[in-house]
């Protein structure tokens, strides 16, 4: 009897004890749920003027997906924007996930997509895979577009170089002065890879310059500017450019100085003086030749005078020895004064050389 008087008792406590148990997890729960409604709401109020634009334009860009890209440091209103663009402008083949990949990547996908929608007006083929990597490669894929459908006029030479005409020289020597207008057209198709301006320019230059030196009077560059055009044109300038030539025009011709005649003279000049290099050598020559001469001539006279000086020697010694008396010595000087008197007289007072006398 006891156990069945303690069975509804026990039944119970245990229903009371349920009964705790289930009001503890209905208030977890409860707490739970506000919390998750307290999140909606949170990114509903950051996000809603986002997802509405997105929702009345079909963008397809949903609430969570914003929250998504929050998360992964994505601007989602820079990809919504995006794709409320292109699909305002009926191009539904890029998808968010290819935009949000290029934000991450650092591309600037408003200039993507403005060029995309560029591109697609003037029927130009351009998908955003394309686009996009000429992004990144660093090229202005928006102004590759607009240069593209509206052809650009290089100057060449570049006046930022500091050059103002291209000179070259034709056969007669005449410099021409030359300045060209080149008309280019953006390649998409080159432009990941290909030359700049730069390379146009340097190209079209050094073809002036070998159309010019190739023609064999400067009157021919006067008379016809425009085969220099259809010279250089025809010479497929553009390859492996990011651009396509439509056009090279002759804005101006002029002449310059005669490079043939300044050369004739400079090369005179240089003759000349190597000649007078030469002359100038062969006077030092006979300068030094004649000092040779004179140093001979005061040598051999120097021999004369000592020979002169061993005559009263010997006549000293003839003396001594008996073989000249006194008076043939008086008659030897008899001799020699007037023999130099004679040659006075004959020479009208020219003077003794040196190392004469007695």
């Amino acid at each position: 009897m006891s156990l069945l008087a303690l069975t509804p008792i026990a039944q119970g406590a245990r229903t009371e004890a349920f009964g705790e148990d289930f009001t503890m997890l209905q208030i977890i729960g409860l707490v739970v749920l506000g919390i998750i409604l307290l999140i909606f709401l949170t990114v509903f109020l950051r996000f809603a003027n986002l997802y509405v634009r997105s929702l009345f334009t079909g963008a397809g860009v949903g609430l969570f997906d914003m929250f998504a890209m929050s998360l992964r440091r994505v601007n989602p209103a820079t990809i919504v924007n995006a794709r409320v663009n292109l699909v305002q402008a009926r191009i539904t083949s890029v998808d968010k996930r290819d935009l949000e990949a290029h934000v991450l990547a650092g591309g600037n996908v408003d200039r993507v997509v403005r060029a995309l929608i560029a591109a697609d007006r003037a029927g130009i083929p351009l998908d955003f895979r394309v686009a996009s990597s000429i992004d990144l490669a660093g090229r202005d894929v928006l102004e590759a577009v607009k240069t593209s459908v509206t052809p650009k006029v290089i100057d060449c030479p570049n006046p930022a170089s500091g050059k103002s005409e291209i000179a070259a020289v034709a056969k007669d020597g005449i410099q021409v002065l030359a300045k060209a207008r080149v008309t280019v057209r953006t390649n998409i198709a080159r432009l990941v890879g290909g030359a700049g301006e730069e390379t146009i320019i340097a190209r079209v230059g050094e073809g002036i310059v070998s159309t010019i030196g190739s023609k064999a009077s400067h009157k021919e560059v006067l008379e016809n500017p425009d085969h220099i055009s259809k010279t250089v044109l025809a010479r497929g300038l553009d390859a492996g450019t990011a651009f396509e030539i439509v056009s090279i025009d002759i804005a101006d011709v002029d002449i310059g100085i005669n490079i043939g005649a300044r050369l004739q003279a400079d090369q005179a000049e240089a003759d000349k003086r190597v000649a007078q290099a030469n002359a100038e050598k062969r006077r030092a020559m006979a300068v030094s030749a004649e000092q040779e001469f004179k140093a001979h001539v005061m040598e051999n006279r120097a021999a004369v005078v000592l020979a002169e000086a061993e005559v009263p020697k010997a006549m000293a010694e003839a003396l001594r020895s008996g073989n000249l008396g006194v008076m043939d010595l008086y008659r030897l000087r008899n001799v020699d004064a007037d023999t130099k008197m004679r040659s006075a007289i004959g020479g009208e007072g020219e003077k003794p050389q040196p190392g004469e006398g007695a």
